[in-house]
């Protein structure tokens, strides 16, 4: 027997590691099977005589895998995450600098911790990584039954995968409406502050969770693919012996995916039932179309040309993950700061021409500002005195993100109407303050200088 060590190009989750190691197990000549997802590797003991190397390796690449030389192995892992790693800051910098987000806000929405539209886009674009965790599952249940002619074949494949299909979106849609439930017993919404924080840091949550799965699908850090969220699967081999795909679909909403259980925060976070239901009503119908054509599109562009998919799909979940981070971030008052320091700061912003300078009358801060479809402005006032903020808002400027102005840190916010609108509040410290949209999608910031 020898025993051999090869290194496996490809591998995006824990069911990769399943694969190989059944395919494998297949052959008696082959022994002592260990394949690691984490290290993107396989170890095992093979003899000779009976089986060459090269059936072994095209064993494992007719899976959609390519087993490459270790050096070689290295060398190409270094190029690719300097490759992604700069493809993802681009696209983030991208997407933050355009606001690109802020145009999948409809003009009204429920107010959950994101627009549905975005929740949506985040459907079509982790549906890549449903392919990767639950592919199989989708397959199997497509190809269950063996019938008499093509076309019979055919419609029994769409029927199939469509009750499938189903199953998950109403799985999705009870799950996020009972944990909405959950969120809205437990105090979401009870008071602005607490609210505003709960959701930012549950924002925060899920964007981890997302970025450590995309991550971990692109294998730039293999130390995080140490990091899995395992949740039971209910019923266990019982109820898959007498499954229907429809009940199928309906028990995926149980198993472990990050996309999924950073979107079941965001419908915890929405501390309301029917905003939660709706919330994973979008996400999943998102993930629909490439789950319903996941057989022919598989065979239409072929394996290596699916793993490309599959890479592009991982670089936009870390870049979506990386917005719910910054977005959650801004909610939960963590890019707000005080102290001598940043009181410094601020003073020296006084004389920024884009920053609108508070003017003192009578013991008051006049302060006045417009109101911009993309931004908010950003303004300079003193500490420990009223201020009276004035802004303007032309028609055609409010839209579905930047309706609603949450000023965390004052406790406050604020819905705007065409016309002129009016804040008051009184800042008790120095510090540079960051307000936000009621999304966390737009930012601006409040300078407070000393007296």
């Amino acid at each position: 027997m020898k025993h051999t060590v090869i290194y496996i190009d490809g591998m995006t989750c824990i069911n990769c590691q399943s694969r190989i190691w059944n395919v494998l197990k297949l052959r008696p000549e082959i022994t002592g099977i260990t394949v690691s997802y984490e290290y993107s590797r396989a170890e095992f003991d093979y003899d000779p005589k009976k089986i060459r190397m090269k059936e072994i390796v095209k064993m494992i690449e007719d899976l959609g895998y390519q087993v490459i030389p270790a050096e070689q192995f290295r060398r190409k892992q270094l190029r690719q995450a300097a490759a992604e790693i700069f493809a993802i800051a681009l696209l983030f910098v991208i997407l933050q600098r355009f606001g690109i987000l802020n145009h999948l806000a409809p003009d009204s929405l429920a107010e959950t911790g994101m627009g549905y539209g975005m929740l949506f886009v985040i459907g079509l674009i982790t549906s890549v990584h449903c392919i990767a965790m639950c592919g199989g599952i989708n397959l199997s249940q497509t190809l269950q039954k063996q019938e008499a002619n093509a076309e019979e074949i055919s419609r029994s494949m769409f029927r199939n995968t469509f009750s499938y299909n189903m199953g998950r979106v109403v799985s999705y849609t009870v799950i996020g409406g009972f944990l909405g439930a959950v969120g809205g017993l437990a105090g979401i919404g009870d008071s602005l502050q607490a609210s505003t924080v709960f959701q930012g840091s549950l924002k925060l949550l899920a964007g981890i969770i997302m970025v450590v799965m995309g991550v971990n699908m692109l294998g730039i850090f293999p130390g995080l693919r140490k990091l899995r969220i395992h949740i039971p699967f209910p019923g266990g081999k019982s109820l898959w012996k007498k499954r229907t795909p429809f009940l199928v679909g309906l028990c995926n909403g149980f198993m472990p995916c990050g996309p999924l259980q950073s979107m079941e925060i965001v419908a915890l976070a929405s501390g309301s039932w029917v905003a939660g239901a709706f919330s994973m009503f979008c996400f999943s119908l998102g993930t629909v179309p490439l789950m319903l054509g996941f057989g022919s599109i598989f065979s239409a562009l072929g394996k290596k040309f699916t793993r490309q998919i599959l890479k592009t799909g991982a670089i936009l979940v870390v870049v979506m993950g990386l917005a719910m981070m910054s977005q959650g971030s801004v909610l939960s008052g963590l890019e707000s700061r005080s102290g001598e320091k940043v009181a410094a700061e601020a003073d020296n912003v006084q004389n920024d021409d884009q920053t609108d300078v508070a003017v003192e009358k009578d013991g008051v801060q006049y302060v006045s500002s417009t109101l911009c479809s993309g931004w908010y402005p950003d303004i300079t006032v003193k500490a420990g005195e009223p201020v009276k903020w004035e802004i303007n808002v032309p028609e055609g400027s409010i839209n579905g993100c930047n309706y609603r102005m949450i000023l965390q840190d004052f406790g406050m916010d604020h819905t705007f109407e065409n016309g002129e609108n009016v804040i008051e509040f009184i800042p008790e410290k120095e510090g540079v303050y960051t307000y936000s949209c009621w999304m966390g999608m737009i930012t601006g910031t409040i300078y407070v200088t000393g007296k």
